[in-house]
């Protein structure tokens, strides 16, 4: 985590946990790579919608050399929820961020194909924010008998 502390100072590291402001994500995900975390097993994104900043996006990375993980956690405020692409550091990263870009409306500047991955492209909202409607089917239940 030494390397970590050195190329983004403003960084605040708790054990295995790495919290950066959006700007320094790239640089911290580039030092995390050159440490020995090899692999970006997922990325996605929690929504705290009554907190500020709203958004999150947690990177979780492998070292199977060093034998440890680590995660990047990531606050995304709701006024623009943007943080840079990781496809150029960990190319795995490509799904994941396209699937938050669906579900949550997190959108990744940079990335090379940032549409929509499991939702119809006309679908509007993002099905995984906890401000968005529910919706409902009526449901028709038949009559009890009358005794």
């Amino acid at each position: 985590m030494d390397a970590i502390a050195k190329a983004v100072p403003g960084a605040t590291i708790e054990g295995d946990i790495v919290f950066v402001e959006p700007s320094d994500l790239v640089a911290v995900a580039e030092a995390a790579k050159a440490e020995g975390f090899e692999m970006c097993v997922d990325v996605t994104a929690v929504d705290y919608l009554h907190r500020e900043p709203r958004f999150e996006v947690v990177v979780n990375l492998l070292s199977q050399r060093l034998k440890r993980r680590m995660r990047i956690r990531c606050g995304v405020p709701a006024s623009a929820p943007s943080v840079p692409t990781l496809t150029n550091v960990y190319p795995s990263a490509n799904f994941y961020e396209r699937e938050i870009f669906d579900l949550m409306g997190i959108s990744f500047d940079g990335h090379p194909d940032m549409t929509r991955i499991l939702m119809p492209d006309e679908w509007e909202g993002h099905p995984l924010r906890k401000d968005y409607a529910v919706g409902s089917v009526p449901v028709q239940f038949k009559s009890a008998p009358s005794s």
